[in-house]
């Protein structure tokens, strides 16, 4: 007599048990650099009357790795790592070598910014950004009138 289980259902739980175990074997902290490398860094966004204050976390980066730059109407953070580890024995055969290349970019939407006074400090791994609005520039209410 067959089993009370669908042939399907059964290929189904031995398929699932297959990949339960591949996944189980390679999800391991060995494959860290690669989900670290697509992530996003984390900025926070202030305003004021006067600028906009824009704090970065890029820990790890130097200041010649990282590439600010305006062009109306996008602030783009460009951060580039490159980052060579190599271990070697006393013949010069190499035991490990690991390699970690990226590019991290985060572009903004501002307007009406006085692009030429942007000014940015990196400091214990956050990028801070003081970016100055532009004065008013002497916008003038219409009043509507009643009669013409």
């Amino acid at each position: 007599m067959f089993e009370l289980i669908p042939f399907g259902k059964r290929r189904e739980d031995a398929f699932g048990q297959l990949v339960k175990s591949f996944h189980d074997a390679f999800n391991d902290d060995v494959f860290a650099p690669f989900k670290g490398s697509m992530m996003s860094f984390k900025t926070d966004i202030k305003e004021s009357e006067q600028a906009y204050l824009v704090e970065a976390e890029l820990p790890g980066f130097q200041k010649e790795d990282i590439e600010i730059s305006y062009a109306d109407p996008y602030l783009t953070i460009k951060a580039v790592r490159k980052e060579d580890h190599s271990v070697e024995d006393t013949d010069q055969h190499i035991v490990r070598k690991e390699r970690r290349y990226g590019e991290y970019v985060r572009r903004f939407y501002v307007q009406q910014i006085a692009e030429d006074q942007i000014s940015a400090l990196l400091k214990d791994g956050v990028l801070k950004l003081e970016i100055p609005k532009q004065p008013n520039s002497g916008k003038k209410r219409i009043q509507i009138r009643d009669d013409i």
